[in-house]
């Protein structure tokens, strides 16, 4: 399949994360949720303006930024 980016992911569609492409704090953190290759994540709901938007990762719902979610790349399932 081909990589993308966590932004592009519609609601209820799921995919497999393949990198991390942020450093620094918010990489850390990122990869502290649990994003890290091979995790699983299913995005549940974009909010009504497109931004957050809420994803579902580790059985944790999780809302962010769409900024963040481009530096993190996913093989759609």
């Amino acid at each position: 399949m081909r990589e993308t980016d966590l932004s592009r992911l519609e609601e209820g569609q799921q995919a497999l994360v393949t990198e991390v492409r942020e450093d620094g704090a918010m990489g850390r953190r990122l990869r502290d949720m649990g994003l890290v290759r091979g995790t699983p994540v299913r995005c549940l709901q974009v909010s009504p303006l497109g931004d957050p938007v809420a994803y579902l990762i580790r059985g944790a719902v999780v809302a962010l930024r769409r900024a963040d979610s481009r530096m993190i790349r996913v093989e759609p399932l």
